[in-house]
């Protein structure tokens, strides 16, 4: 007598993949940031903008609801694009960029506009490819 078992591997949505790395590298990168603040703020810069101190904790605050936004970006590309993982790349690097506008034009000392362009580039360099590595190239 013979029988024959049929199984079924465990896969993982291409999208539930996508959003479980995006909130990974979310954190991750939340992290990230208030550590590099921390670490600045510990060295001697100011985390002051405008005469009002940033807290350590609004780093991570703002990393994480801007990845998230990079997230959905991403879950709204590997839908409607033609090439995701390559649109969302050069969105995303080109989101970064212009995301340093603001810091350079601050109220802020040099030391402090220089650790605020650091924390939206460490938190790109995580997200970005993690993210990125699920998309369909």
């Amino acid at each position: 007598m013979t029988s024959t078992a049929t199984t079924t591997p465990a896969t993982t949505s291409t999208f539930g993949a996508l959003i479980r790395t995006g909130l990974i590298a979310a954190v991750a990168a939340s992290a990230a940031t208030m550590a590099v603040a921390a670490v600045g703020h510990a060295a001697g810069i100011s985390l002051d903008v405008a005469d009002a101190p940033i807290p350590v904790t609004g780093f991570g605050v703002l990393t994480a609801v801007f990845s998230l936004v990079g997230v959905l970006l991403a879950a709204l590309l590997s839908r409607f694009a033609r090439r995701p993982r390559r649109t969302f790349v050069r969105t995303t690097v080109v989101l970064t960029v212009l995301s340093l506008v603001p810091d350079v034009i601050a109220d802020a000392g040099a030391g402090t506009k220089a650790l605020l362009m650091l924390t939206h580039l460490v938190a790109a360099a995580i997200v970005i490819p993690a993210v990125a590595r699920r998309l369909a190239a």
